[in-house]
């Protein structure tokens, strides 16, 4: 059930819907990264270079230049770290899209699923980041324990990405409450979905697709496993 989910997914992001709203996510992270960028080279100009030459006023003039640059390639730095956080986010904006394609292209008979309110996208896509912030952060923790190191990541991210995805694609059909009483019911196989998705959120470059790839694979999978839980069936 897991690979087809999979499967279905992976040949879906070569399409061109899945293209489409790829180019807009990362169009849209992009322009938010450049207005971060401009943002905070303004504030170091403004407040930390003349703060530095008040507390050491016998600095040469070319000290604020070579400090400019050495700032800059810090926030050079810190902006590539930020792309996949700030990917999935605006990510968020667009799951629906994904999954009104899936449900469209593979399930034409079905009834289609509610797409969310904008509002409500933005706040599941704020709380997934902060989910996935706080997970890595554990995970971080974690990795100081002898015997367990890289394994951290990939349970505390396969726990998270597996719920959020999966209650997602739930909630387009079903209340919220039920949505995570399917998922409790099936914890087993959402979690072993989501360690896939943290698998390919480990990807470098692949950790862009990564939220488009799992909000359709957990849309084929949610069918899926409405189509056993009505069956009276348990497996993955």
């Amino acid at each position: 059930m897991i690979f087809n989910a999979a499967r279905a997914a992976a040949l879906e992001l070569l399409s061109p819907p899945f293209r489409a709203v790829f180019i807009k996510t990362l169009g849209l992270t992009l322009l938010a990264l450049v207005a971060l960028w401009f943002g905070l080279t303004s504030l170091v100009e403004w407040a930390a270079w003349p703060w530095l030459h008040g507390f050491l006023p016998g600095l040469p003039s070319w000290a604020g230049w070579l400090g400019g640059i050495i700032a800059a390639i810090g926030l050079a730095f810190g902006m590539a770290l930020l792309i996949a956080p700030v990917t999935a986010v605006v990510a968020g904006l667009f799951l629906d899209d994904i999954a009104e394609v899936v449900e469209r292209t593979d399930y034409p008979g079905d009834r289609p699923g509610r797409a969310m309110p904008a509002l409500r996208s933005l706040v599941l896509s704020i709380r997934f980041l902060g989910i996935v912030i706080v997970g890595n952060i554990v995970a971080l923790l974690l990795l100081l324990v002898p015997g367990i190191n890289i394994a951290a990541f990939f349970l505390v991210n396969g726990y998270l990405l597996g719920r959020e995805f999966f209650e997602f694609a739930a909630m387009r059909f079903r209340s919220e409450e039920e949505a995570r009483a399917l998922r409790r019911a099936y914890a087993g196989t959402v979690f072993l979905a989501g360690l896939l998705i943290a698998a390919c959120l480990a990807v470098p470059l692949l950790n862009l697709l990564t939220p488009l790839f799992a909000a359709a694979m957990m849309v084929h999978l949610h069918k899926a496993i409405s189509a056993r839980d009505k069956a009276g069936l348990r497996s993955v």
